[in-house]
């Protein structure tokens, strides 16, 4: 088993990484939930029907009565009226304040179960088991925890770190390739903005199966790079910011296909691609830079470019969160695998933000 600790004084947390460890789920979150009784898991409909079952058994076993609610698959789940459903079903299933709330599916699952943790009783401890490789490199591991508004992607939410995360490498051979190569734009990512070592492995195992005979050390690698960022800057004031690399233009993709027609590691890949041309616009970026990602990218299926109408692009801009007043934070990349964030007024992003988008 690899083990990573999120060492936030206080609400420090490990991450259990190991083939088969779904299995064994019940005997891990009783070492960290030792006083609960219930446990309200919370799932989809297309991750239920596969582990749900296995889950009750082994929450069972570690003498935990249960309770599952399985929300539509989709981020169209992921708002105000779930959440209330949730609350509601936790309520009338008897959860108090020394029980808590698992997350057994993707990130979707994870952000509304962590939200509804975060929030009923004022907050009841929750656990992450994450079943995609996108929340399992990324969403499950930092605390934050959200649902959309019509305005756009995670506008509501919270800082909630969870008790425990569980990783199960096993949960992603049920993946269709789409949903694999989803969680790969966010592997990706973390090679392009900490570590070019890491982005020269992957691009040198292109296939599914050459990155499944390294998936231990890939989760690693993104949890322990993520896990750093989150103890140095848990509330997205600095540091962190730079997770958000492709994430600016990514949600404005996936907000004009109104996030059904563009996956989130789609609309991130091709979001990726434009920021790193971005800042070879604004003398920041090396310009074989991205070329280089666009390659990487390419050779995963993902998009490089996603057309969208301008005012999706301006509208992300201005409710991006990493705005101050007339300001953004723009991520950008100064070499692969070293990253900013690069402060300028928000027209003159979007001034050089068009011009590359209209060369794409």
């Amino acid at each position: 088993m690899k083990t990573l600790t999120v060492d936030l004084p206080g609400r420090e947390y490990d991450i259990l990484i190991q083939r088969g460890l779904l299995d064994r789920a019940g005997e891990h979150i009783r070492a960290v939930c030792p006083r609960a009784r219930r446990l309200f898991v919370v799932t989809d409909s297309t991750v239920g029907p596969l582990y749900s079952a296995r889950q009750v058994s082994s929450l069972a076993a570690a003498g935990f009565e249960t309770a599952v609610a399985a929300v539509p698959a989709g981020e169209e789940s992921k708002n105000a009226s779930q959440l209330s459903a949730l609350w509601e079903e936790m309520m009338a299933f008897g959860l108090t304040r020394s029980d808590a709330v698992v997350a057994l599916g993707g990130g979707v699952v994870g952000d509304l179960a962590g939200f509804a943790a975060a929030t009923i009783l004022r907050g009841v401890d929750f656990v992450q088991i994450p079943t995609t490789l996108l929340s399992q490199v990324d969403s499950s591991v930092g605390g934050k925890v959200a649902v959309d508004l019509d305005h756009g992607k995670n506008l509501a939410g919270a800082f909630w770190q969870p008790r425990l995360v569980l990783m199960d490498p096993d949960t992603l051979d049920t993946l269709p390739d789409k949903t694999f190569a989803d969680g790969m734009a966010e592997v990706v990512k973390y090679g392009c903005i900490y570590d070019r070592d890491f982005f020269d492995f992957l691009t040198a195992r292109p296939s599914r199966g050459e990155l499944m005979d390294e998936i231990e050390h890939i989760l690693y690698t993104c949890c322990d790079l993520k896990r750093k960022v989150v103890v140095e800057d848990e509330r997205d004031t600095g540091a962190r910011m730079l997770l958000n690399f492709g994430h600016t233009v990514g949600h404005a993709f996936e907000k004009a296909g109104n996030y059904e027609t563009w996956t989130h590691g789609q609309a991130v890949a091709a979001g990726m691609c434009v920021a790193a041309r971005l800042g070879v616009e604004l003398g920041i970026t090396p310009a074989e830079v991205p070329e280089q990602v666009t390659a990487a990218v390419a050779a995963l299926g993902l998009p490089t470019r996603i057309d969208c109408g301008w005012n999706d692009i301006v509208e992300a801009i201005g409710l991006d969160k990493k705005s101050a007043g007339s300001r953004i934070s723009f991520i950008l990349l100064e070499e692969l695998g070293r990253a900013a964030a690069v402060k300028m007024e928000k027209e003159t992003v979007l001034r050089h933000l068009e011009a590359v988008y209209r060369q794409m």
